[in-house]
This record gives C-alpha cells, sequence and structure tokens, in this order.
C-alpha cells in the first residue's frame, strides 16, 4: 500500500502485492508502486511502509471507522521505532493492470459502489482533525465535513470471492463531500475516459454510461444529484493536471517518465474534450 499518484487518464500508482522478496529487505516485498516501490513490505500479517506525514490522523480515521461499524480497512497497529508505519494486512486480490476480466464486472463495480457507500456513512461519524495538514494533491477544493479516501482505484480495493471488501492506502484521504469521492471512484472504475484510452487498463468496449449508472445506483445517489457528476469529474481533472504538474515539476522523475510514456498532456486534453461531450442523463 502508498499513496497514489494520478494522471489525467486514470493511472494510479499504488502498490499490488506479489510474491518476491526482495535481496536485504525483511518479509514479502509488496511492489507496483512509483514512490515507495520496494519499500513496502509484509512481515506475517503486517505491512510495514514509510509513514506518511499525517499517519497519526489517518490511523485514528481507520480506528474511528472501525468504531462506527466499518470494518473494510487495514486495522492500524502504529508507528515502528524506524518510524515506518505498521497496518494489519487485509488478505484478498487486489487488481492489476491489465484488469483483470473478474474485476471489470457489474458485480465488481456494484459491489466497489457498496463498499464506498459503507465508508462514507461510517467516515461521516468521524470527527476532523482541523489541526492536520491534509494532503491537497487530490482534495475536494470545496472541503467538507468529513474525510474522504480520494483514491479509490483499483490497486487500492481488495476483493474475496469476486466482491470488494477493504478499501486500502488512505494517504491521499482529505476532507471533502461524498460526491467528489464517488466521481474520483467512477473516474478509475467505469472508467472515465474515452475508449482508446480505457484499453490501456481495462477494456475498449466498456460501455462508460451503463457502468456510471450502475456505481452511482449501487452506491445511492439521489437521481438529483446525478446532473452534479460531469462538473465534478472536470474539476478533478484539473485539481489532477496541477498535482502531476507539480510533481514534474518539483522533480519527481517516476511521474515524468509514466507521463511521457502514456501520451503526456496531449492525453490529458483527449480525456477533457471527452468528458466535455459525455452524456448519460
Amino acid at each position: 500500500m502508498t499513496g497514489s499518484l494520478i494522471d489525467g487518464w486514470g493511472r494510479c500508482r499504488s502498490v499490488a502485492r506479489v510474491g518476491a522478496v526482495d535481496a536485504g529487505t525483511e518479509g514479502e516485498v509488496l511492489a507496483g508502486g512509483l514512490m515507495n516501490a520496494g519499500s513496502v513490505v509484509k512481515v506475517g500479517d503486517v505491512v510495514r511502509r514509510p509513514s506518511p506525514p499525517q499517519v497519526g490522523a489517518i490511523h485514528s480515521l481507520l480506528r474511528g471507522l472501525a468504531v462506527h461499524g466499518f470494518d473494510g480497512v487495514p486495522a492500524p497497529l502504529g508507528v515502528g521505532s524506524d518510524g515506518r508505519e505498521e497496518l494489519r494486512f487485509v488478505p484478498g486480490k487486489v487488481p492489476v493492470p491489465p484488469f483483470p476480466d473478474w474485476a471489470l464486472s457489474d458485480e465488481a463495480l456494484a459491489s466497489v459502489g457498496l463498499l464506498l457507500r459503507g465508508f462514507h456513512d461510517a467516515s461521516a461519524a468521524v470527527p476532523v482533525d482541523r489541526a492536520v495538514s491534509w494532503p491537497v494533491g487530490a482534495a475536494d477544493p470545496e472541503g467538507g465535513t468529513m474525510l474522504c479516501h480520494n483514491d479509490v482505484c483499483p490497486e487500492n480495493v481488495v476483493f474475496r470471492d469476486g466482491r470488494a471488501v477493504a478499501l486500502i492506502d488512505f494517504d491521499l484521504a482529505a476532507p471533502g463531500r461524498p460526491i467528489w469521492d464517488l466521481v474520483m471512484t467512477a473516474r478509475y472504475w467505469v472508467p472515465m475516459v474515452p475508449p482508446e484510452s480505457a484499453a490501456v487498463k481495462w477494456r475498449s468496449d466498456l460501455d462508460p454510461v451503463a457502468r456510471l449508472r450502475l456505481l452511482v445506483d449501487a452506491y445511492g445517489l439521489p437521481r438529483r444529484e446525478w446532473s452534479a457528476v460531469v462538473p465534478v469529474l472536470q474539476t478533478i481533472n484539473e485539481v489532477l493536471r496541477r498535482f502531476v504538474a507539480g510533481l514534474i515539476a518539483d522533480g519527481h522523475e517516476e511521474m515524468r517518465q509514466a507521463h511521457e510514456e502514456l501520451g503526456g498532456w496531449q492525453r490529458w486534453d483527449r480525456v477533457d474534450r471527452w468528458v466535455a461531450g459525455f452524456s448519460w442523463i
């Protein structure tokens, strides 16, 4: 698990489970990321990873979710003497690109909507620590009274028996509106990109209209709020474009390489044009 880096066509950097053990590293390396690749390990049933600055507040959130009946997150175990975050490993499957057919099924998508709604219902009851400098890279610019995950991409959802059961990687969590988190989730899971972009990690034959309706129905978004989805998505893409541009300007080499390999800003522009013309209600 790590915090994600996100580009304009739904590339989500997170850590996936693999079976390799890196020489000199104690435990099973959980690989797949840009930022923390090779530094997140599973030792027994404990995941040890670099701590984000707001690790204490994240652990408070995770504990608060459990108190309010939501168990679909890793149990926080604290911070080790070396400063690394420690979490209870969540068993199951995490989809990684190219995503397998089971992860693209209607059943999987509906279960993601249900899981997100359960998370939001519990998160709304957990007080937000306003003294914390929550990350702004993927955060709702309007803010909010609850903590959103902000990064529910396939690589950050754990499945068992084809059903989403847990969210991992809360590094980008920040105060926001539920619809922001839902549309961010749709961006990755529908996905909200043109077919040629979907073919990169998903499949080009996926029906974005049907899948978006399925997701918001499973989540329980009131019909009166459906008209807000596309405008929120446009704002999300603007926010994430600035986020990625800032990382590249700051010399983040992994992001620069991923950005260039997947088409650079021209691909972001194509996604923006597609979203502007997207009609689903």
